[in-house]
């Protein structure tokens, strides 16, 4: 069939049969169902990237308040030369939101020395299922000046 060029004038034959100057139906359906195939597949993984990425956030807010109240055990032990036993619990204040933890103090073995167990979470009731949980030992100043 001949076809005119309307910049240069020329007639100019084609060779292409009609049958490869598009896409079949058939070829845009099997198309179309790959993407309605993939495209689910993509926003679930996305979804469960940006729910990990939620729970990383937390756990590390959590070693941060737990960090805390050691430090805060430390600086007791330094100003009071004491150490508190037993059971505690408190909120913290951390990145906008508020933070559960629990402490609990016991002396090990070795004299003077104390084992904390430290567990938090963002729920008042998360004491059984905490979000994070440390473990530190601290030294009681000896009377006699030596550590």
């Amino acid at each position: 069939m001949p076809r005119t060029d309307p910049l240069r004038g020329e007639t100019t034959r084609s060779f292409a049969p009609r049958a490869f100057l598009g896409f079949t139906l058939v070829e845009v359906m099997v198309a179309l169902a790959v993407v309605a195939i993939a495209l689910p597949a993509l926003l679930v993984t996305l979804s469960q990237q940006l729910d990990g990425l939620r729970y990383l956030e937390d756990r590390t807010h959590a070693q941060w308040v737990a960090a805390n109240r050691l430090a805060e055990l430390r600086l007791v032990v330094g100003a009071k030369g004491s150490l508190q036993t037993g059971r505690i619990s408190g909120t913290e204040e951390l990145a906008g939101r508020s933070w559960y933890w629990w402490s609990e103090g016991m002396e090990t073995e070795v004299p003077g020395f104390f084992r904390y167990e430290i567990m938090v979470s963002d729920r008042e009731d998360g004491e059984a299922s905490p979000i994070h949980t440390l473990d530190g030992y601290l030294a009681q100043e000896q009377s006699n000046g030596a550590r």
